[in-house]
């Protein structure tokens, strides 16, 4: 009960915050510093601003517009809600979705970083563009409960977008291309790439594994590579991972209407895994323990489960507790302190 009660008071807490409004000294604060940079580690991005160029000021509004609670039904819900900041833009602590007059989802809300790598969005992969990924939250009766035409009437009507428009894009018209794209410039900036684990990869200082990090970093080449290909660590595959012997969400399905696809998930990515809790597409595992015991033990013959997982008439991923400590180790190495504590990326 008391837990209950806690996070309860955090959420009214936080969510309080989203009402803050914003300076024109906020507004420029960062405008020096917003530059779009490929990891040396990391291959080509999908997104390259071609058709949406880069500004510090486009940048700057789309942050405005993703802590804004006014983009949702009662101006009760932001982008930001269900993505924060500290748990790797992830809902910490929530397995599933939570909007407007307490409607809950049936998804957990997944972390957003390295968006600009990704051809497909959500986890059944039914958004093809990342300027369009927003929408679903927008729309969803459950979630934002609007609508773009909404959103760009409310904007248009108040006192400080149109001027942050007009920095943005050279007009102070406010439609939503605009809107989409502004969102998109802060969404796609969002790279998580400085980890122990890259710097490990790129010989910096600050990257020596101990001795069981290498070992879970050689178990993790044997046994998990495969479906979280480095340096992403996902392969962008959609995977039946044995939850449900009979899968109650259709996954993949709701896109594809292929019976092979119920109970397919889009494979996330295991950067900042440890911040991200809870997890699966449901949320139904609170710690990465209890993740590594069901590749162990607890992964069900679904008709669609995957290959990997069903090998030599054995299902899931066999690893002794020693090993497991081992894994949990190394995937801890993925955390990137640098991204969430960017300041750049927060709320003022």
């Amino acid at each position: 009960m008391y837990r209950i009660i806690a996070l309860f008071v955090i959420t009214i807490v936080f969510c309080s915050a989203h009402f803050t409004r914003y300076s024109k000294d906020n507004f420029r604060k960062y405008e020096d510093s917003v530059r779009f940079a490929v990891p040396s580690n990391f291959p080509k991005p999908v997104y390259d601003f071609k058709n949406n160029p880069l500004t510090n000021a486009g940048f700057m509004l789309g942050r405005y517009l993703f802590y804004d609670p006014s983009l949702s039904k009662d101006s009760s819900i932001a982008c930001s809600n269900c993505h924060q900041y500290f748990a790797a833009f992830a809902n910490l602590d929530h397995p599933v979705s939570h909007g407007v007059d307490y409607c809950l989802g049936t998804r957990n809300a997944p972390a957003l970083f390295n968006l600009a790598w990704q051809k497909e969005f959500m986890w059944d992969g039914g958004v093809k563009h990342i300027e369009f990924s927003p929408l679903n939250a927008i729309t969803s009766s459950c979630e934002m409960a609007s609508s773009l035409d909404t959103i760009v009437h409310r904007l248009q009507k108040s006192s400080t977008y149109p001027a942050l428009f007009q920095s943005a894009f050279g007009s102070s018209e406010i439609n939503s291309q605009k809107l989409l794209r502004a969102l998109a410039q802060f969404t796609a900036m969002l790279v998580s790439a400085n980890s122990k684990y890259d710097k490990h990869i790129r010989h910096e200082a600050g990257g020596e594994f101990t001795n069981e990090e290498e070992t879970g970093y050689r178990l993790f080449k044997q046994h998990c590579s495969a479906c979280h290909k480095e340096p992403l660590f996902t392969d962008f595959s959609f995977r039946n991972n044995g939850l449900e012997l009979i899968s109650a969400d259709p996954g993949r399905d709701t896109v594809t209407d292929q019976e092979t696809d119920r109970g397919r998930f889009k494979v996330p990515s295991l950067r900042n895994i440890e911040l991200s809790s809870p997890y699966m597409h449901d949320g139904r595992f609170s710690t990465l323990q209890e993740v590594l015991e069901h590749y162990n033990s607890g992964v069900k013959k679904n008709a669609n489960l995957d290959s990997l997982l069903q090998k030599n008439n054995q299902l899931g991923i066999r690893l002794s507790a020693p090993e497991q400590q081992a894994l949990l180790a190394f995937l801890k190495t993925l955390t990137d302190y640098e991204f969430v504590n960017n300041k750049k990326f927060q709320q003022d």
